[in-house]
């Protein structure tokens, strides 16, 4: 049996939540309509079995009811070999989380201003798909809610790797450069010019003529460009700028190496086909890597804390202490379920519940049963999850390595871990009524 380690916080907090303080309220589970000892015997059981079954070396969770965090605990270590447990600030890479707590804000606001149409066709923004038939008709709002026929991925690393399985000098050196400035990993450098390559097969990449559910992350790759070409600013500086520091999410961001952050960085894969080493402090995802770490689809670390605080921005539909960022009326449509009559249970860039959910078991269902129609998230490959309920005012944060040691490990979904969670939360309430 695995050692457990348990980290616990429950700190109550008068002050309001604000700009000022950027801090997140906490309370006690119980003061909130919550059954305590339920909870921490259920979520203490299912993460001992996770930990015991290796679905991950560690985890966390953190869940708030309205705007207050009713529970946050870490659990495990960041390796097997439990020397470093998890604590509550740890950075985790958060894989396709990336893609609604990155490009997606911003899309949103730039959909708020009439900068961008949902409506039109995506090439109306993207100049190189003007000239492409496939792809010139397709429209954000089909693109964003997965519904367009594009490939779901492409292994860009393919374009790096030898067959033998060394890298290609032309494309990856060991040294920075002129012509090699955007940093793969610690000692690699991808070509400046590798981006465009990536673009062209982007924009060459075949379509399908049947428009149905098929989620695909490639338009994600470019909507940093995009976003940059729209507003005149850098990808990043714009997120911090608009959203991160108003919200006080003072973590949340690409390449954390460069921050000199004090929180420690949970370790994803010991890659043996590219890095050659444990990743750590480095993005996983290989497609955001050879974009120097800064991609729509992957790559942004954070903490449970500031992935807390974006959620409840999109629960509380874009307003913040009485500030609205994005209109409700903007929130609430990319929230939205888009094509339920094509059985796709997509808003636009969030994930939402089956479209029969209330109706199935826990072992069915996606996410709890018990979720809202209303509610909304996102997964992430690394082992991450989030998800917000407006209805019923429940923010469910879920932070693991599942990846560790290798990708192969599937028990998080085999056990459907998350799913069960989740469900403890709301069984609570039912519980406690």
């Amino acid at each position: 049996m695995k050692k457990l380690a348990v980290s616990f916080l429950f700190i109550t907090l008068v002050m309001p939540f604000a700009f000022a303080q950027r801090e997140l309220i906490h309370a006690l589970p119980s003061k909130l309509g919550f059954d305590k000892a339920f909870i921490n015997q259920k979520v203490d059981s299912i993460m001992k079995m996770g930990i015991d079954s290796l679905a991950f070396p560690g985890a966390q969770l953190l869940v708030a009811k309205n705007d207050t965090v009713i529970f946050h605990k870490a659990y495990g270590f960041h390796t097997y070999d439990s020397i470093q447990p998890v604590a509550l600030n740890d950075l985790y890479d958060l894989a396709s989380v990336t893609k609604i707590s990155g490009p997606l804000p911003a899309l949103m606001k730039l959909v708020d201003e009439k900068k961008l149409d949902l409506n039109k066709p995506f090439s109306t923004y993207w100049k190189p798909w003007q000239h492409r038939k496939d792809k010139k008709h397709l429209t954000l709002r089909e693109i964003l809610a997965h519904q367009s026929g594009l490939v779901p991925y492409i292994v860009f690393l393919q374009k790096v790797l030898r067959k033998n399985g060394q890298i290609k000098k032309r494309f990856v050196h060991r040294s920075s450069g002129k012509k090699f400035q955007g940093q793969v990993y610690d000692g690699r450098y991808v070509n400046n010019r590798f981006e465009r390559k990536m673009n062209r097969i982007i924009n060459r990449s075949k379509v399908s003529d049947e428009k149905k559910y098929k989620y695909s992350g490639l338009t994600f790759l470019v909507f940093p460009s995009l976003i940059e070409q729209i507003t005149g600013m850098d990808y990043q500086t714009y997120l911090d700028e608009n959203f991160y520091q108003p919200l006080g999410c003072h973590t949340l961001g690409y390449l954390p190496k460069e921050n000199n952050y004090v929180n420690a960085i949970v370790p994803t894969e010991v890659d043996s086909l590219f890095r050659k080493s444990l990743v750590k402090g480095w993005v996983h995802d290989e497609n955001a890597s050879l974009k120097g770490g800064v991609s729509g689809n992957a790559g942004l670390f954070g903490t449970a804390d500031d992935l807390a605080k974006l959620m409840l921005f999109y629960q509380n539909y874009g307003e913040v202490d009485g500030k609205q960022f994005i209109s409700t009326k903007t929130v609430k449509e990319f929230t939205e379920v888009q094509y339920p009559e094509n059985e796709n249970r997509r808003g636009l860039g969030f994930d939402k519940p089956l479209l029969d959910n209330a109706e199935l078991s826990l072992e069915e269902a996606y996410p709890s049963p018990l979720t809202s129609p209303k509610s909304f998230g996102h997964s992430g490959f690394t082992g991450t999850f989030v998800w917000a309920d407006p209805e019923n005012k429940l923010t469910f944060i879920f932070l693991s390595n599942r990846v560790y040691p290798s990708r192969e490990h599937r028990n998080l979904y085999e056990l459907n871990i998350r799913t069960t969670l989740q469900d403890v939360f709301y069984s609570a309430q039912l519980v406690n009524q």
